[in-house]
C-alpha cells in the first residue's frame, strides 16, 4: 500500500476533503511540479468518509501497490511508447507524404503521442469510478480535541 497523510479540510455528506501533507518521498520524486507539491501548494484529494472523520482530524490515506503501478505505467510509460512508435510510423510514411524523414518522424511522434493523452484523459474519467483506483481512509491519526489518535 502506497500511504500518505493528510488533514480533513472540509466534510461534506460521505465525502471529505483531504490536504495531503508533503511526504520525504517527494522531495527526490521527478514529478514533484506536476502534482503541485513542489510549488508549495498542498494536493487536495476527495475520498470517502468511511471512519467517521472530522474538519481537522489527521488522516492516514492509502492506495493499493498494484492500483498505483497501473497507473504509473499508463501515465509515464504509455507516452512514451506513443511518441517512439508514431515516430517511426512517421518515418515509414515520410515517403508516400513526400516529405523528409525527420520531419515525419517528429510530426508522427507528436501526433500520436497527443491522441494518447487525449484517450488518456478520457480513460481518467472512467478510472474514478472505480473503487480499486481511489484513495481510502485507512486510519485516523488524531481526532481534533482528543488526546490520542486511533488505531
Amino acid at each position: 500500500m502506497v500511504t500518505e497523510q493528510g488533514i480533513i479540510e472540509d466534510v461534506s455528506g460521505r465525502k471529505i476533503l483531504v490536504r495531503i501533507k508533503k511526504s520525504s518521498a517527494c522531495a527526490t520524486c521527478e514529478s514533484r511540479g506536476d502534482c503541485g507539491v513542489d510549488s508549495g501548494k498542498s494536493m487536495v484529494v476527495e475520498v470517502a468518509n468511511d471512519l467517521g472523520g472530522g474538519k481537522g482530524d489527521h488522516v492516514e490515506l492509502s492506495v493499493p501497490s498494484g492500483a498505483f503501478l497501473k497507473l504509473s505505467l499508463l501515465v509515464y510509460i504509455l507516452p512514451v511508447v506513443a511518441l517512439i512508435a508514431g515516430a517511426f510510423a512517421g518515418g515509414a510514411f515520410a515517403g508516400v507524404l513526400h516529405v523528409p524523414l525527420s520531419l515525419a518522424s517528429v510530426i508522427g511522434g507528436f501526433l500520436v503521442m497527443g491522441i494518447t493523452f487525449y484517450a488518456l484523459k478520457r480513460f481518467d474519467r472512467s478510472l474514478r469510478a472505480r473503487s480499486e483506483f481511489r484513495p481510502r481512509m485507512t486510519r485516523i491519526l488524531h481526532r481534533v480535541g482528543s488526546l490520542q489518535g486511533d488505531d
